[in-house]
């Protein structure tokens, strides 16, 4: 049992030395990050979309994803702000299986996670610079997460990090908008805790510095379902459990009451092919109460161009871990949800 040291990690300096963001993204994703926050704090009406692959895994098919995206975002973008999942790092529950482009930049080569760093900023530039898009991640791993904070617009804590305390200080000195998930056994108590300590001011140990933060008024919360002791899925996104949610979060004094339904994940069962059926009963859910609507903000959607998923990953474009929606059955959702709203 050891840690044997396979290669140097450059540092955050070497690595933004390398790929830097130009001062004309850096205005692209500051527009970006604030469009969002005006969705969280009501002075937008539109609804935040964050829609994906359940990981990133080439360059080539996630532009070529995205370019699909892009289609259909200028037929819906007065409705809904799209905001693309390019995860870059992914949790196994078991430990096996594809860990993201930051561990594997290339899956037919042994993993590397210094190319895996270079490959991840690259893709991410390029989607700011060819898209205008913002980018959401996953802060599945502390010690990466800086090597991208300058090119995030929306950072997700897991169901697996979202007691972890690191994680929870870390999102309370985050810039951007930051979606804290309900954990595995779905305990919203839980998810409401770290949504309390991303909001407030803290001191401790970040990136080789003792650090001070703000706090991050834009913190909030995301469902996903739970997992029961027999290892059963159940779903919290229906009427009854929207509303529960909604008298516990609204009976503390959090700055920021938003809610994301993740439409994947415990709430379809593992059953992807749910999402649009999920998306449309939380529409019916919204449109039934004023309360939910002033609380839910939009949705988390894992889709890429192909339905499905091959964890061997010899399908272009179909997911390695997760499976997704395809991007028709993408589309048809998109139009949906912007003509309900």
């Amino acid at each position: 049992m050891s840690f044997k040291k396979k290669s140097k990690i450059p540092t955050k300096e070497e690595i933004l030395e390398l790929l830097p963001l130009d001062d004309k993204l850096k205005n692209i994703k500051q527009k970006n990050d604030e469009e969002i926050k005006d969705i969280l704090s009501k002075k937008s009406n539109k609804m935040l979309v964050i829609i994906g692959p359940c990981s990133a895994d080439s360059e080539k098919s996630v532009c070529e994803y995205l370019e699909m995206l892009y289609k259909i975002n200028e037929k819906v973008k007065e409705k809904l702000f799209i905001v693309p999942r390019i995860y870059s790092s992914k949790p196994r529950t078991t430990g096996d299986g594809y860990k993201g482009m930051i561990h594997q930049p290339n899956i037919d080569n042994e993993p590397t996670m210094k190319e895996g760093i270079l490959a991840i900023r690259k893709l991410d530039i390029k989607i700011i610079k060819d898209y205008n898009f913002p980018i959401a991640d996953e802060m599945l791993y502390t010690s990466t997460y800086p090597f991208l904070e300058d090119l995030l617009s929306y950072v997700a804590i897991g169901a697996r990090s979202v007691e972890n305390q690191h994680h929870r200080l870390i999102a309370s000195g985050i810039d951007c908008a930051v979606g804290m998930k309900n954990p595995m056994n779905s305990d919203i108590k839980v998810m409401l805790n770290a949504i309390n300590t991303a909001q407030k001011e803290h001191n401790f140990m970040y990136d080789g510095y003792e650090v001070d933060t703000t706090g991050n008024k834009f913190a909030h919360g995301i469902l996903r379902g739970g997992v029961d002791l027999d290892g059963n899925n159940f779903s919290n996104y229906h009427y009854e459990s929207l509303l529960k949610v909604h008298k516990m979060y609204y009976e503390t004094d959090l700055l920021n009451k938003s809610i994301i339904i993740d439409t994947n994940h415990s709430n379809s069962g593992k059953l992807y092919y749910k999402q649009p059926e999920i998306v449309k009963d939380v529409l019916k859910s919204i449109n039934k109460n004023k309360d939910l609507k002033d609380m839910i903000k939009g949705f988390m959607i894992e889709s890429y161009i192909q339905e499905g998923n091959d964890i061997t990953g010899n399908t272009y474009g179909k997911s390695i871990t997760d499976p997704c929606i395809s991007i028709e059955t993408t589309k048809d959702l998109l139009f949906n949800l912007a003509d309900s709203i």
